[in-house]
């Protein structure tokens, strides 16, 4: 539950239905036919005919089930996003298992791929569209944690060809093995009988029909939790459940809506519960991620490693601000899974400062801020609830956090299984 500088919120709204439009009408442009003295394939379909976009979420949904798309043959894109967990993890491991032989270890945590149709493009420079355009949000948007992938369609991507994911070694290969898998028809009944004959531009629908079901709406922004029905004013909240969100709101407490936006836009629109700012938190080192075996090995987000092209000093230790919808059904949190209890994170944020010897141990092997090199320490957000002296107050007490847990319980989607299932 990230506390971040006041940071505007993110209207630059997706609409996915227009968003779909644009999707298929480049995708049918794509598919005219070409010169007869060119080596390319044929016209997959006539340019009076272009993709029905239920069929393209179709096969996007068979596509996003299917294992013969990973290297190992047995992993899927549901494997790490459950359906019945807000297409996050469905275990607390801090980082799911992937590869070749399905041994190796992710670098991160697994995070929800639900209400991202609000995400911006990245931008490092962020200047929102309500109203005040002179203010500069700093870095802000892009999907992953550290914002590399530009849209949907290259986040979708992603997973196929990470070596420690489904370890395809190229497109080419992802397209082989869709061939010789039980979805192959399906393809090709889509996309025309000569689709396998370009693989790279077989590549490109098959992550396109991915990227079309994860705009799905009632697979991925459903808004079905009690707070959206309250919203509604359609449900009351307890009494307990409204003092957490008046903690939670509260800018000299936990102060969470500062990046967690909890109140409608402008626009009517329902809040995403994250400004999707890149913010830099200081939490603990994880020693149960393999990476993190070696001690000089530090993923410092928005400037590296896995993100080469913002190797900027100010920028390291900047992760982006998840949604926190549905965040009481995880069972592992922050980019590196190092807490697996929802309670515990909250505590995080009320003592990192009054009670380090709690996070980061004690002596010299306690050090503040063990997972960023000291250099980059001045970037570690310090507003409210943060800031605080060594052995002073906490931020909020226990009984902020129990309310605060209960509120965030009614951010939870109607079809989402809670974390202790």
């Amino acid at each position: 539950m990230p506390s971040c500088p006041p940071h505007p919120p993110a209207l630059r709204i997706i609409l996915p239905w227009l968003s779909l439009l644009l999707l298929l009408t480049a995708c049918h442009q794509a598919a005219a036919p070409v010169a007869a003295n060119t080596m390319a394939t044929p016209a997959l379909y006539a340019d009076s005919h272009p993709l029905p976009a239920k069929q393209l979420e179709a096969l996007g949904r068979q596509l996003f089930h299917e294992p013969a798309l990973s290297a190992s043959g047995k992993q899927s894109c549901a494997s790490c996003h459950s359906p019945a967990h807000a297409y996050g993890p469905a275990d607390g491991k801090p980082a799911q298992f992937g590869g070749v032989d399905g041994q190796q270890q992710g670098n991160r945590a697994v995070p929800s791929l639900r209400y991202l149709q609000n995400v911006p493009p990245f931008s490092e420079h962020f200047r929102d569209n309500d109203g005040n355009d002179s203010e500069d949000a700093g870095p802000t948007g892009g999907f992953t944690w550290d914002g590399r992938a530009a849209s949907l369609h290259e986040q979708a991507s992603l997973p196929l060809l990470s070596a420690n994911e489904m370890a395809n070694r190229s497109p080419e290969q992802v397209i082989a093995q869709l061939q010789a898998s039980p979805s192959a028809s399906a393809f090709a009944a889509l996309f025309g009988r000569d689709i396998f004959q370009d693989k790279q531009a077989a590549f490109r629908k098959l992550v396109l029909a991915l990227e079309v079901f994860q705009q799905s709406p009632a697979e991925f922004y459903p808004y079905s939790s009690k707070y959206d029905a309250w919203l509604r004013g359609q449900a009351t909240l307890s009494k307990l459940e409204l003092r957490g969100l008046q903690v939670f709101n509260d800018p000299t407490k936990g102060n969470c809506a500062a990046c967690h936006l909890s109140q409608r836009q402008p626009d009517g629109s329902f809040p995403a519960f994250s400004d999707f700012g890149l913010i830099a938190l200081g939490v603990p080192r994880n020693k149960a991620l393999a990476v993190n075996r070696d001690p000089a090995y530090f993923d410092m987000g928005l400037c590296g490693p896995l993100r080469q092209d913002m190797q900027r000093d100010a920028y390291c230790g900047l992760f982006r601000t998840p949604s926190l919808r549905n965040v009481a059904s995880r069972k592992v949190f922050f980019h590196n899974g190092v807490f697996h209890d929802l309670r515990q994170v909250l505590e995080f944020y009320a003592s990192r400062d009054s009670d380090p010897a709690k996070w980061y141990g004690h002596g010299k092997t306690g050090q503040r801020f063990n997972d960023l090199p000291s250099p980059y320490h001045g970037n570690i957000n310090q507003e409210a609830p943060f800031g605080g002296k060594a052995g002073s107050r906490a931020a909020f007490n226990a009984r902020d956090i129990d309310a605060m847990l209960a509120f965030l319980q009614t951010l939870t989607d109607a079809d989402v299984l809670p974390a202790s299932r």
